[in-house]
């Protein structure tokens, strides 16, 4: 076995390990502990396909801001996990059958999956041939050949996804704004406008009195 072939059967193993733990876990805190874990095993899988722009996408995106994110909300709210616990039995059912539908699916995925011939591999994943400019010294990164397709073929729909995104996060401000009363607030036009003789003022104290 050489070692890419190790290393695969590792980060793999890995990563689903820990994406069941996460749904078993009863601590919340332990499943996204374990979520982080598998997104870094699937860090070292996009490693190994050659797509380190991705793997580093999935460690700094999803485990430095999401799920770190995720752990902190979690930590943070008081949860009371024995009232959440009383309506289990109540939505079983429900669950039971949603679980039995997706492991259904799944079967009937696995079932009418057939291995592709070279032909058809060939076909879905084109390499450079002698003489094209993605061939040679001087063939683009991964990075840059991502950007490439990203801005040339697929600009309309990131630039889609960007304003979906923008607006989104737009409506997400405006619906938790809210305006409260009694609430002091700053202004900091007034405060650099303001004068000396508006803020000081000087007290003669006779002498011996005191204030």
């Amino acid at each position: 076995m050489t070692l890419a072939a190790f290393a695969f059967w590792v980060f793999a193993l890995s990563a689903v390990a820990s994406g069941l733990m996460v749904i078993a876990s009863r601590n919340p805190v332990h499943s996204v502990l374990f979520l982080i874990l598998a997104f870094i095993s699937a860090a070292g899988l996009f490693v190994l396909m050659g797509a380190e722009y991705l793997a580093m996408l999935l460690v700094v995106v999803y485990v430095g801001a999401v799920a770190v994110l995720f752990l902190f909300v979690v930590m943070m709210l008081d949860v009371d996990f024995v009232e959440m616990k009383q309506g289990f039995l109540q939505y079983l059912p429900v669950g039971v059958a949603i679980a039995g539908l997706i492991v259904v699916e799944l079967v009937l995925a696995f079932a009418a999956w057939t291995m592709p011939t070279d032909e058809e591999f060939a076909a879905a994943n084109p390499v450079a041939t002698q003489g094209s400019p993605l061939a040679g010294a001087d063939a683009p990164t991964n990075i840059e050949g991502l950007g490439l397709i990203l801005y040339t073929d697929y600009v309309h729909y990131f630039q889609i996804a960007g304003i979906i995104l923008l607006v989104a996060m737009i409506g997400a401000i405006v619906l938790t704004f809210r305006t409260r009363d009694g609430i002091r607030k700053q202004d900091p036009a007034a405060q650099v406008a303001r004068k000396r003789e508006a803020s000081v003022e000087l007290k003669k104290v006779p002498s011996g009195q005191g204030i």
